[in-house]
């Protein structure tokens, strides 16, 4: 039995969530998923993922020692061959909880598993810059999968009502975090997991500078982004950043305006599958490293592809 975090975005798996069932489904096809939160509706697309049960984790709000001290008990009383998790902020924050308290190792943003009774394993390490190869040995084999790995992929032999049980943990004596403030995310599409990313640096110039990148990023059903001088510049907030210590974006296509790519920023945005840089200057990084790039003036540049991208709307 292998269990699997997910969750859900209203009546449909979240993109990381399906990308995991798609990737634990190879290793273990009796695969069972694992929902916490009171609150939280059932997808309604779970068999054709290969989901044979749903359990149901009854706890109100997020903490990270709640979730995971009730997954470190559903370890406990079903001991599964393993545990995975989408490999993001919380996914890893709640199986590093489980690990501790079960006392068990734990797999972080893994890339590729080879099962069998030792799992050998291809983690992605120093933010995205190394890849390593490692054994992970244990009764119960904990990991997460890098959002991004694989493309989500429901199964062509699986139909049929998925079982639903609810599960209420023990959390008596289990000190805990607690929400103070929620902030709401603006509309439009989410920066990690939009497919085209406009994102901008020092060449944009100012605040006032990312309107250009904002209207085309709506012109494309797409995000808009920026590298760390940006935020520190007070230009974009920190929620825009992509980075080593911001968003780490896979979009179809990441066009970088005015950012001469530093490290911090590549392990960000290397696993797109495209990008093109503008810059004015030739020997960038980001240039270097771009499938395609324009020398030019940022703003010059994205006003001509504006226009060409209404031109040919009509």
């Amino acid at each position: 039995m292998l269990l699997a975090l997910i969750e859900g975005d209203g009546e449909a798996l979240t993109q990381t969530s399906a990308e995991l069932l798609t990737f634990a489904r190879d290793l273990d096809s009796d695969l069972h998923a694992v929902m916490v939160g009171a609150d939280e509706a059932i997808p309604t697309d779970l068999a054709g993922y290969g989901v044979r049960k749903v359990l149901k984790v009854d706890i109100d709000g997020y903490s990270p020692e709640a979730h995971g001290s009730a997954v470190s008990q559903l370890i406990d009383r079903l001991r599964p061959a393993a545990v995975m998790a989408p490999g993001h902020e919380r996914g890893n924050e709640v199986m590093a909880q489980a690990a501790a308290r079960s006392q068990l190792p734990l797999a972080a943003n893994c890339i590729a598993v080879i099962s069998g009774e030792t799992w050998n394993v291809t983690r992605v390490r120093a933010g995205g810059m190394l890849l390593e190869d490692a054994r992970l040995d244990a009764d119960v084999k904990l990991a997460t999968l890098v959002p991004g790995t694989l493309e989500p992929l429901q199964a062509q032999d699986t139909v049929g009502d998925v079982e639903v049980n609810t599960f209420v943990p023990d959390l008596d004596g289990v000190a805990r975090s607690r929400l103070v403030e929620r902030t709401t995310r603006a509309d439009g599409v989410v920066l990690g997991n939009a497919r085209v990313v406009v994102s901008g640096g020092r060449g944009v110039g100012s605040a006032e500078g990312f309107a250009p990148l904002e209207e085309l990023a709506e012109l494309l059903h797409g995000a808009v982004g920026c590298s760390r001088v940006a935020t520190n510049n007070g230009w974009r907030p920190h929620s825009d950043q992509v980075g080593q210590t911001g968003t780490k974006v896979n979009p179809d296509l990441y066009m970088a305006c005015g950012i001469s790519g530093a490290t911090q920023h590549w392990v960000g945005c290397m696993g797109a599958k495209t990008i093109l840089a503008i810059n004015t200057d030739s020997e960038a990084p980001m240039v270097t490293r771009a499938a395609y790039a324009v020398i030019g003036d940022v703003h010059e540049v994205l006003n001509a592809v504006i226009a060409e991208v209404h031109r040919r709307r009509g």
